[in-house]
């Protein structure tokens, strides 16, 4: 996939895993979609770690939204401790 499907669907899985996980979450194109993308990393490993996908094989969108919604769980603790 090039740069631009990444971009792409980096940016949708991270609507999903906004509108998923409502909050007072200040992000604009750019956050959503690094958290999209982060997702797809983070969906990957645990993927990988739970034997659904070889070494090597991206994650599907699914695994990808469930990454990002860790991520953004995550995020919101950090910040939450910071405040």
């Amino acid at each position: 996939m090039g740069i631009i499907g990444t971009i792409v669907i980096g940016f949708i899985v991270g609507l999903i895993a906004r509108f998923l996980m409502p909050g007072k979450d200040k992000m604009g194109f750019i956050l959503t979609t690094i958290l999209g993308i982060i997702g797809a990393v983070v969906g990957t490993y645990i993927g990988s770690a739970l034997g659904w996908y070889e070494v090597g094989e991206e994650a599907g969108f699914l695994a990808s939204v469930v990454g990002a919604m860790i991520v953004l769980l995550i995020a919101r603790l950090l910040m939450g401790r910071r405040s």
